[in-house]
């Protein structure tokens, strides 16, 4: 709840930034194995996505369409997002680790 209704916020107040945003709400290996999972791709961006793109991603996973009218994703939504990149960023890792 916190990261959906403060990470907006946070950013326009311009009180932390995103790339610290993101580093203090999410490891290094879940938002890389959630960035490589919604864009089916192996290349990571330079910098971390901003907070609220994340939230976002997390709610596309939990099954969020993200049409014009449907508002901002609720608790349930990302509960089953965050839910499922657990696992996600757990086979990331299992994968890096392997690559060597």
């Amino acid at each position: 709840m916190y990261l959906t209704f403060n990470s907006p916020n946070e950013a326009k107040t311009g009180m932390i930034g995103h790339f610290e945003f993101c580093i203090l709400n999410f490891e290094l290996i879940s938002w890389q194995a959630l960035y490589c999972t919604i864009h089916q791709t192996t290349e990571l961006p330079p910098d971390p996505p901003s907070i609220s793109q994340c939230v976002r991603w997390i709610a596309k996973l939990g099954g969020f369409l993200g049409r014009k009218g449907d508002g901002e994703p609720g608790v349930k939504t990302l509960w089953r997002g965050l839910q499922r990149l657990h696992d996600i960023a757990a086979t990331w890792q299992l994968l890096r680790a392997a690559d060597g």
